[in-house]
């Protein structure tokens, strides 16, 4: 028996890294349905033939998760028939860097409805359904960035932080209606989204000699986040809800270290 048999769930970003294992760890722990949304069809179509071959229906939509009618579209299509969902995890995120004097509104408005609306208008779809219910758990990937600032990145600190606020916002109102609202701030992580951001070569020294900035040394692997998001998923956290579960090596813990190199 695994913990999700026969639980249907919604997973964005589901094309690569946290997404892409946390849909294939709810397949290989009993999920019959993971719908798997991702704005990359090749990348998905991979990440959805992954998730069939650990036991569990793959249903694939491919779109950009600004466009806010698509997101609705999306949940309607999720639960068409009657049917339901059993977990939400809005886990897909848009980045740029940019020095906050250099951001365009184009930039800061594109942050904004991939990282905050479209998790507000999925999670709002799906706690509707929920309710009814009277069960259902809806997670959210709020960052460590939404505690603090990482230089560069001011558009998508705030946007986290939005998340980090909405998760607590959601979880109070839903509460007593039987459906939990978590997140989870994951910190430097070994994933495309990191690569893309540093480069392979310094992604694969990290990789090989540690990462320094973090007190065990390592960055997080998938397993890890996807870890988080399944344990705040399940059973064994039914008392558990607007949390942030913070999955970042010791990172936020660590103040200060002499800088003596």
């Amino acid at each position: 028996m695994g913990r999700f048999d026969g639980k249907r769930v919604f997973i964005t970003g589901a094309g690569s890294g946290f997404g892409r294992r946390t849909s294939e760890r709810f397949a290989e722990e009993g999920a019959s349905t993971v719908y798997m949304v991702d704005r990359l069809q090749d990348r998905l179509d991979v990440a959805a033939e992954a998730v069939r071959s650990r036991g569990a229906e793959a249903i694939p939509i491919c779109f950009d998760l600004a466009d806010g009618e698509a997101c609705t579209a999306a949940m309607t299509q999720a639960l068409a028939d009657g049917q339901h969902l059993d977990v939400l995890v809005c886990n897909a995120a848009h980045w740029a860097e940019e020095h906050v004097l250099e951001i365009s509104l184009e930039s800061w408005t594109r942050h904004l409805a991939v990282n905050l609306t479209a998790y507000f208008l999925l999670a709002q779809g799906a706690a509707r359904s929920m309710v009814e219910r009277r069960s259902g758990v809806i997670l959210f990937n709020a960052s460590i960035d939404a505690q603090g600032h990482s230089l560069g990145f001011t558009s998508y600190c705030v946007t986290k932080a939005g998340d980090r606020a909405l998760m607590k916002s959601m979880a109070v109102e839903l509460a007593r209606s039987g459906v939990r609202v978590n997140s989870v701030s994951p910190g430097p992580a070994d994933t495309q989204q990191s690569t893309d951001i540093v480069g392979e070569e310094l992604m694969a020294k990290w990789r090989e000699h540690g990462f320094p900035e973090v007190p065990l040394n390592r960055l997080a692997a998938t397993d890890d986040i996807a870890s988080a998001f399944l344990f705040l998923a399940s059973d064994e956290a039914s008392y558990i809800t607007g949390h942030d579960l913070v999955v970042d090596g010791g990172h936020t813990a660590d103040i200060y270290e002499i800088p003596y190199d």
